[in-house]
């Protein structure tokens, strides 16, 4: 389980979160969502120990900042926002990275496996700078997974902690993200991730968490948080929530204020 108590984070001289109380489960995607500038990627690299912290981030009982890189590293696998390769590296060995930095490096079929899952097999000997922008991503989640493979391991569930892991995706692959996302989680595993898209953490989210300001809007199922007030306010935009027949989760259409985009 992930628990977080009365977190701050400060950057400088900013203060950035300001007492987030939260619990992530495992078996549930976790997704957490605000305008830019809330909160959410400080929070992801709090919880997985890049930052420091006042208050309590407790990952399977284990207080992030006073555990040990090696145990974290057999906990929980971080897909950050954006990462770069300075070297020429295959695509493979990129992946081979992530599998050496988990508690299953002499599994190396393990990255035959995550090149698979994320539909990069035909492109394992390649340069990872020769990949597309999308690629690239991909190939970095499978150095993630590669690193936390089993959803669960001796010591209980084990975590996936995404920075907008679809962001430069197009809807096939963000898709094809989710349902690993969905996979994991199923299988035992805890996922928290950054999202942008609505409609998309809505279909596969088990809670959500609305960030505004650094603080926390609203936590619980994408119904009791897709609302149209708290999303409006939360945005500073008009969202309209609907609720398809067919699918029977809710999903968000912007709305134009009056008047918007006339001509003066």
């Amino acid at each position: 389980m992930l628990q977080i108590a009365d977190l701050h984070v400060t950057l400088g001289r900013n203060a950035v979160l300001h007492g987030i109380d939260l619990d992530a489960h495992p078996g549930e995607i976790t997704a957490i969502l605000g305008p830019n500038g809330s909160g959410k990627s400080t929070l992801l690299r709090a919880v997985s120990g890049e930052l420091p912290y006042q208050g309590s981030i407790r990952l399977q009982g284990h207080e992030v900042a006073r555990t040990e890189g090696w145990r974290l590293a057999a906990l929980r696998g971080v897909l950050e926002q954006s990462a770069s390769v300075a070297f020429p590296f295959t695509v493979a060995e990129v992946v081979r990275l992530g599998l050496q930095a988990g508690i299953e490096a002499d599994h190396d079929a393990i990255v035959d496996a995550a090149l698979a899952e994320v539909g990069l097999s035909a492109e394992a000997h390649r340069p990872i700078q020769q990949l597309s922008g999308g690629q690239q991503a991909r190939a970095h989640l499978a150095r993630v997974r590669a690193q936390i493979w089993q959803a669960t391991g001796h010591a209980g569930p084990r975590w996936l902690l995404l920075d907008e892991p679809v962001a430069s995706l197009d809807i096939g692959h963000q898709l094809e993200v989710m349902a690993i996302m969905r996979r994991f989680a199923r299988a035992g595993g805890g996922v928290v991730a950054v999202m942008h898209d609505l409609n998309l953490s809505s279909m596969v989210a088990d809670r959500m968490v609305l960030l505004a300001g650094g603080r926390v809007q609203a936590v619980g199922t994408p119904a009791q948080v897709m609302r149209d007030d708290l999303l409006s306010r939360t945005y500073g935009c008009a969202l309209r929530v609907g609720m398809p027949p067919a699918q029977g989760g809710p999903w968000v259409l912007p709305s134009w204020p009056a008047g918007f985009g006339a001509q003066a």
